[in-house]
């Protein structure tokens, strides 16, 4: 379990194809690796993985062919700057929403445009999510917890500010990006319930 506030950027040193599965390296920057093991769980980019090796700065992670499907893992490449954030402990704050690090769907930026202080990113997402997602309610782009500003029929609009701009991979997006989507767990919730009803 996760909250969606980023914890630091990681850089992807390696990445090795074992038959259709993938280990990823990935280099933790700032991220303080002292209080987390091996067979625990860290959120890349929204996903949930398990740390199967690590050293003082990296960690590696087996990324199977699901997981590749489903994500947007089959498109990063050695080099490129992920989204890194530790599981949560019972004690600690939450300060972004529940995230479970389970991407619903991936979603495409389709336009970015400044707004005051803040970075304005329109995201199309995929039609099966649109009844999920709504105007004020919590949205997890590529790991990030955000709040939706604004909802349509294909897509939603999210307003970054400055801060977060700087502790995450934002500023690496451009027109037709791909992100990873988890939508909030409330509503994954009640959509269980009422189905059942």
């Amino acid at each position: 379990m996760f909250s969606g506030i980023i914890e630091a950027i990681g850089t992807v040193e390696t990445i090795k194809e074992f038959g259709q599965d993938y280990r990823f390296v990935i280099s933790t920057g700032k991220l303080d690796l002292s209080d987390i093991h091996v067979s625990e769980s860290i959120s890349v980019n929204g996903v949930c993985l398990t740390i199967i090796e690590m050293s003082a700065n990296t960690i590696a992670a087996d990324i199977s062919s699901e997981t590749l499907a489903c994500t947007t893992f089959g498109t990063i490449q050695a080099g490129g700057k992920v989204n890194l954030e530790k599981a949560l402990q019972l004690s600690s704050r939450l300060n972004g929403h529940l995230v479970i690090g389970h991407v619903d769907g991936i979603g495409i930026v389709k336009s970015i445009k400044e707004e005051g202080r803040s970075i304005c990113y329109e995201i199309q997402f995929p039609a099966s999510l649109k009844k999920y997602i709504a105007r004020k309610g919590s949205i997890c782009v590529d790991g990030v917890s955000l709040t939706v500003n604004e909802t349509g029929i294909t897509g939603f609009k999210v307003n970054i500010i400055p801060h977060t701009l700087e502790e995450t991979i934002f500023p690496e997006y451009d027109a037709g990006s791909s992100v990873n989507l988890e939508i909030d767990l409330i509503a994954r919730y009640l959509e269980g319930l009422l189905v059942e009803q």
